[in-house]
């Protein structure tokens, strides 16, 4: 992943601070998104909470819930059950 933007640092370092998100949660991606991003294990310790990460594949980009919306909808059922 390429560095971001130096205006940013100091507010990267203050999310870096927030507390861990104990909620259930399962994050998506599709796998033509196309944006920088980094590997979902690199974020995954974030989540304190049943955890879990999906790959929705098919040609699917950045927006979900048009692109995917079985797979968005299947994600937030499936989010209580974890």
């Amino acid at each position: 992943l390429a560095a971001g933007e130096p205006k940013y640092d100091e507010i990267e370092k203050k999310l870096a601070t927030f507390p861990m998100i104990g909620v259930p949660t399962i994050t998506m991606e599709g796998d033509a998104n196309g944006a920088p991003h980094p590997d979902p294990g690199a974020y995954a310790k974030r989540f304190s909470g049943k955890y879990e990460h999906r790959l929705i594949t098919g040609g699917i980009g950045h927006n979900l819930p048009q692109e995917a919306p079985q797979a968005f909808a299947q994600a937030v059922i499936d989010v209580d059950r974890l």
